[in-house]
């Protein structure tokens, strides 16, 4: 048989299904949609804790060691309708943003050193060593004595508490920077200060974020500790202060009701300015899941 007497087999065409004749899969329950929002789930864990504690005061039965949950929400709510923990918060984040915002710069000026010169790293080396491991509360005597009773001595404070983590993240960042990007800024004949906030700075961005809420937390809990001795400047203080008076005063719910307000202050700042701070930033370039 030759090849021409070879049969030739005829050729066929499939016949697809209709797409809608495929069966879509179903849409997830509401419930499961909605539990799929972190904050939901954030949600549930606080109401559970909310639960706990009630539980627990209920169990120890005295006010005056553990109000129970209701009993703080009441006292929450009192103050919050007086314009008590309102002032005081508007006081300590007052005193706070000056702080941080200063130790946000000599940050920012330390580590530009650090990377310009071999003296400036040493520097940042040698400074970071000695003062990183000191805690911030061991300065408030000297505090007291340089700068008298005041706003003065908490941002001194808060400037030490900021400076260090600060500095130490960002400039790990800087050096975690590939060489491919040090190469084409100085190519581009990029040196100094330019060369940090166009090169490095823009591509160590998740470290320098990191050091931010590092530093946010430690001069949030630094002021609120200071406040607690030696808060109070011509009859005014934060939120550590009037704690301390109420604590004396025996006024534990308004106690909790203060601690309170440190934790949603805390909780507000991460959730509505670092969370939304990474999502425009490094998130949406693909620098962070």
């Amino acid at each position: 048989m030759t090849t021409l007497d070879t049969p030739i087999r005829p050729e066929y065409e499939l016949a697809h299904e209709p797409f809608t004749a495929v069966p879509l899969s179903r849409p997830l329950p509401f419930h499961r949609r909605l539990w799929q929002q972190g904050w939901v789930r954030k949600a549930v864990i606080l109401l559970a804790l909310a639960v706990l504690w009630e539980i627990l005061a209920r169990i120890q039965d005295n006010d005056l060691l553990l109000p129970t949950f209701l009993a703080t929400a009441r006292a929450f709510a009192e103050g919050i309708a007086n314009g008590e923990l309102p002032g005081k918060a508007a006081v300590s984040l007052s005193v706070l943003v000056q702080g941080y915002a200063a130790g946000i710069a000599l940050a920012f000026m330390l580590t530009t050193l650090a990377v310009s010169t071999r003296l400036g790293r040493d520097l940042l080396d040698t400074l970071t060593a000695m003062f990183n491991p000191l805690p911030a509360i061991a300065l408030l005597p000297l505090a007291l004595l340089w700068f008298g009773l005041g706003s003065k001595s908490l941002i001194f404070v808060l400037i030490h508490s900021v400076l260090w983590p600060l500095a130490l993240n960002t400039y790990a960042g800087f050096r975690g920077v590939p060489e491919t990007l040090r190469m084409a800024g100085r190519n581009y004949g990029l040196r100094g200060l330019r060369y940090v906030v166009l090169i490095l700075l823009p591509a160590a961005l998740p470290a320098v974020l990191s050091g931010l809420k590092i530093g946010w937390a430690f001069a949030w809990r630094t002021l609120i500790a200071a406040e607690l001795v030696f808060g109070a400047s011509s009859g005014k203080g934060g939120l550590g202060w009037y704690i301390f008076q109420n604590r004396n005063e025996l006024y534990t719910d308004r106690v909790f009701a203060g601690l309170a307000t440190v934790i949603l202050i805390g909780l507000a700042v991460e959730g509505l300015v670092f969370t939304t701070l990474e999502r425009v930033t490094v998130r949406r370039w693909g620098m962070q899941h």
